[in-house]
């Protein structure tokens, strides 16, 4: 996992997350279950030329589901919150 579309996959654009990147700078993206804080930093740096002073993760299960027989389940996902340096902003919309 090199390069930073493979690590990050999509922005999340959800009422909460607009209030954070509003706020208090913070910006959320959905990401490879298998990144790590560091290669998210550095893919996030690199996208959007952007200084990242932290970045939180947490790891979601996916939820089983049934459709007309047999029990399936969704894919686990990963959620990255990024927080960028002070004055900087990414537009994401």
């Amino acid at each position: 996992m090199r390069e930073p579309h493979e690590i990050i996959e999509t922005a999340s654009l959800t009422e909460k997350s607009t209030l954070l990147s509003e706020k208090q700078n913070k910006y959320v993206f959905r990401v490879s279950p298998r990144a790590n804080k560091i290669q998210i930093k550095d893919a996030v740096e690199r996208l959007f030329q952007k200084k990242v002073v932290n970045v939180n993760t947490c790891n979601y299960a996916g939820k089983e589901k049934r459709v007309r027989g047999p029990l399936g389940r969704r894919a686990h996902w990963k959620k990255a919150i990024v927080t960028l340096a002070q004055g900087e902003k990414i537009e994401l919309v």
